[in-house]
């Protein structure tokens, strides 16, 4: 996985090989630059979204992306539109949803950026 956004468009599947949905892009931790989530296309034709979820434990396969996490909570994680970016004051409820902490930067920085 040495560079995982070469990997946009692959399938991501859960830790059962359950195929989740498609690769859309990856979001950054902006204190490393390390990616962190991963937007996932889901849904049917006409009301796709990107689900959000994290990159911890992933695992690149010969011609997919496999998560750590189960299909059925990636499918109900935050989402955005596919023309959408993430807003600042949606970020806490992403990490909350998979109980990962969350804290900005000292400044008050972002934690998340798309790359």
């Amino acid at each position: 996985m040495a560079d995982i956004r070469e990997w946009r468009g692959q399938p991501v599947v859960d830790e059962k090989d359950r195929r989740i949905g498609t690769l859309e892009s990856v979001y950054v931790e902006t204190a490393s630059d390390e990616p962190f989530f991963a937007t996932v296309t889901v849904g049917v034709l006409t009301r796709r979204r990107l689900a959000f979820v994290p990159l911890l434990g992933a695992v690149a396969g010969p011609g997919y992306l496999r998560v750590a996490y189960p299909r059925n909570l990636v499918r109900q994680a935050p989402a955005i539109g596919t023309d959408d970016v993430l807003p600042a004051g949606d970020e806490p409820a992403v990490f909350a949803h998979y109980e990962l902490p969350y804290a900005t930067g000292a400044g008050g920085e972002r934690r998340l950026a798309r790359r």
